[in-house]
């Protein structure tokens, strides 16, 4: 046991490999992923090792094959639901997005593999929030695109529906919205914000 009066070392911010591309993961949403590259390679053999996530960010600059590109501040954790191998013999990835992350610093290892060190977002204090009344035209916009593309074989709870951070991701996802606007969508801690600016975006472009 440490001495009495002694102080603990700080914990050090959680590695998480990133996957930096030309779109921008929500939680919840799903991703089709190719893998070609050896950096890749690389992230699912941590994956397999750690059977943690990996992290998907926008590029800020740069391109999503060839050297490094600069991802954005804030992503979002994937984790694998379904693999399989092309005609191409490439591999296939169907990722779903989890956690919200800030990055904190990165490093790139020798492989060309993008490696952050990031802060997760504290979403649990306002995941359960219920739907304000005025953002209920929202949950009627979701309605009628989920009956327009279907809910991609995961039929919502009926209870979804009254949920601002679920209406909000899933609006987000499925929108048609720029990527700056996505971006900043996931980087609102408040889903009553998020829900506020997707209701702004709607009434602009109606």
């Amino acid at each position: 046991m440490p001495e009495t009066g002694a102080t603990m070392p700080p914990s050090l911010p959680p590695a998480l490999p990133l996957f930096p591309l030309h779109t921008v993961l929500v939680p919840g949403a799903a991703l089709a992923l190719r893998i070609f590259e050896r950096r890749y390679l690389d992230l699912l053999r941590d994956y397999g090792r750690s059977g943690s996530g990996f992290g998907v960010c926008l590029i800020l600059e740069g391109h999503e094959a060839g050297a490094p590109a600069m991802p954005a501040a804030f992503g979002c954790e994937a984790v694998i639901e379904d693999f399989d191998t092309t005609p191409d013999g490439l591999l296939s990835l169907r990722v779903r997005g989890q956690r919200r992350f800030h990055v904190l610093r990165t490093r790139v290892r020798d492989s060309g593999l993008v490696v952050a060190d990031v802060a997760w977002c504290e979403d649990n204090a306002v995941a359960s929030a219920r739907l304000r009344p005025e953002h209920a035209l929202l949950a009627d916009v979701l309605r009628q695109i989920l009956a327009q593309v279907g809910a991609g074989g995961r039929e919502p709870a009926p209870g979804l529906f009254e949920d601002a951070a679920w209406v909000g991701w899933r609006l987000a996802e499925l929108l048609p919205l720029s990527l700056p606007q996505r971006q900043a969508l996931l980087q609102f801690d408040d889903p009553h914000l998020r829900l506020q600016r997707l209701l702004d975006h709607i009434g602009e472009t109606g």
